[in-house]
């Protein structure tokens, strides 16, 4: 029995269940879910992120860290640690570009959090020899030592739950089933049996995005550090549905492939520095992913990628425009940074 099937019939059973519910289910079912069982990133996959992009995105995110590390003393040991390390591209540019910087690399306690099976083998081939040791959560990385944390497209992967508007009041959105027994969208009863207007208004909270904000804030507050979280996301409050599915580098119906498709929401950054700020860290504001490489010195870095290999200076210029431009990759896609009391994040300066 597919997911999808064993869904319509719990749902049958049981009731609608919440959007953020129904995230989770598609994305980690143990059985079927998304990134349980099939996670498919690249040209060949359902999706492509920054570093798969270009190898300028990680590399200059290792200079990041480095700075990072010499900005908070220089420490004789702390925790190099990868979020959602996607299929290990990120941490191996990273750690390449690391390399002219052999006190950091001697001090680094390298440790990458993944809750994904197919995931972690991959990035175990990728990084082979590199000392790195893998946990499932943050708290499984050692406690005692400063942190220098990287989190790309991980914020977006968790779950949200959504309220649409009725002239009633706000009503939380459910996934239920068609008379025919289909997934469908819904609402959750009303005392008004209020119906929503053609229209009407979404608003999205992720309660799962601020805890893990909350838990990262307290660990840099207790141990020290600095944590870079890079996502697409909406830098002030606003409403609408973002809940996508992606397959095959196609959108597809949010309900269509259930542990099929990749599951995603837009990142509340106001709401997930909030939550960090309220755990005692402060918090640089959101920074366009643009911006933020440009401050880092991906111009001079593409330039130096070009005179070394003038026969690939379009393919280079088209992965610099990918990661930057306002169109593509630039304004959407955000940096912000949690770090420790009196910290100044590089980057994030101006």
């Amino acid at each position: 029995m597919s997911l999808k099937e064993r869904l319509e019939a719990e749902i049958a059973a049981g009731g609608p269940i919440p959007v953020a519910e129904y995230m989770v289910r598609c994305l980690h079912d143990a059985k079927d879910g998304y990134y349980a069982t099939r996670p498919a990133l690249g040209g060949g996959g359902d999706f492509i992120t920054a570093p798969m992009v270009s190898q300028m995105f990680g590399e200059l995110l290792g200079l990041w860290c480095v700075e990072s590390w010499t900005r908070l003393g220089r420490p004789e040991r702390f925790r190099l640690v990868e979020m959602g390390p996607g299929d290990g591209t990120l941490m191996s540019d990273l750690l390449r570009a690391v390399r002219l910087a052999p006190d950091f690399v001697a001090a680094a306690d390298l440790w990458l959090v993944e809750t994904s099976g197919p995931l972690r083998t991959a990035q175990q081939e990728k990084l082979a020899g590199s000392g790195a040791q893998w946990t499932a959560s943050l708290d499984g990385v050692p406690e005692g030592a400063p942190l220098v944390l990287i989190a790309n497209e991980l914020f977006d992967c968790l779950p949200a739950r959504q309220f649409v508007q009725t002239p009633g009041g706000w009503v939380e959105r459910l996934v239920g089933l068609t008379p025919d027994g289909e997934l469908t969208f819904g609402l959750a009863p009303s005392e008004h049996g209020a119906v929503p207007d053609e229209g009407a208004m979404i608003l999205e909270v992720s309660p799962a995005q601020d805890a893990l904000a909350a838990t990262i804030a307290a660990r840099v507050v207790s141990d020290g550090g600095a944590a870079l979280v890079i996502d697409y996301g909406r830098d002030k409050p606003e409403f609408g549905d973002t809940l996508q599915a992606l397959k095959g580098h196609e959108k597809v119906g949010a309900l269509e492939f259930p542990g099929e498709s990749d599951l995603t929401v837009h990142v509340d950054f106001p709401s997930l520095l909030t939550a960090a700020r309220e755990a005692g860290a402060e918090a640089a504001d959101p920074v366009p992913q643009g911006l933020f490489l440009g401050r880092l010195g991906i111009q001079p870095r593409a330039e130096a990628l070009i005179a070394a290999r003038p026969d690939r200076s379009m393919v280079i210029g088209r992965q610099l425009a990918r990661l930057v431009a306002p169109d593509q990759m630039g304004e959407l896609f955000k940096a912000v940074c949690i770090h420790q009391p009196g910290f100044v994040p590089p980057g994030f300066e101006a």
